[in-house]
């Protein structure tokens, strides 16, 4: 049975630039990742019911560094910068795509990706980039379609059909959600898809956790 952790226990740890900022490599982390107006700080708030635990802006491209928290010790999220924003320069643009790439590709204690799309407008170029860098890194993906609540379930659906069909030449393993914060729906599939990954994580690797069992 899959231990459901507790989400509203998440708390900030620390922000870094790139990969070589980070805290040791160790634990379980759990990735989300998606273009910076696709609504992923807002998820990250509404799963963990907390207001402002990561910081949402109008303003695209407001998430720039690799922003670390913890659920419970060895459970990490981590919000990674947004992408696909033009009001940046390209320079800072090209260093953070680096920074994403980095982390999918080396990051061993990375064991899923949560990947944020607009469900109006899912699977852009940078979108696809992301599902290949974490197929090929033998990630897990599940792919949010944020702000369902624009469409009706008709086209919900015929969106949902879309994106599963799309995916299928990536060849990875990878599922899809509609998710709305206005209507609070899909929340709890996240929740259960990173409870899953955390578990199975504690299963197959219990050499590298620092977990006490009783006697």
């Amino acid at each position: 049975m899959t231990t459901k952790l507790n989400y509203h226990k998440t708390h900030f740890i620390t922000s870094a630039p790139d990969i070589d900022h980070l805290p040791e490599d160790t634990g379980i982390e759990v990735a989300f990742a998606g273009r910076s107006n696709a609504g992923k700080s807002t998820a990250l708030n509404v799963l963990t019911n907390r207001k402002s635990l990561a910081k949402t802006s109008k303003t695209p491209g407001r998430t720039q560094l690799i922003n670390l928290f913890e659920v419970e010790p060895n459970c990490k999220i981590v919000d990674l910068p947004g992408y696909g924003y033009a009001a940046v320069p390209e320079q800072m643009k090209i260093k953070w795509q680096k920074s994403l790439g980095e982390y999918l590709q080396k990051r061993e204690c990375l064991k899923g990706i949560v990947i944020l799309m607009d469900i109006r407008h899912p699977l852009k170029d940078l979108d696809q980039q992301m599902i290949e860098w974490a197929v090929a890194s033998n990630l897990p993906i599940l792919l949010f379609l944020t702000k369902a609540d624009k469409l009706n379930q008709s086209q919900r659906s015929k969106q949902l059909k879309m994106v599963r069909e799309a995916i299928l030449p990536f060849q990875g393993d990878i599922e899809v959600q509609c998710y709305s914060a206005l209507k609070r729906f899909g929340i709890d599939k996240l929740a259960d898809k990173l409870n899953s990954w955390f578990a199975e994580s504690e299963l197959s690797e219990p050499e590298d956790l620092d977990v006490q069992t009783e006697e």
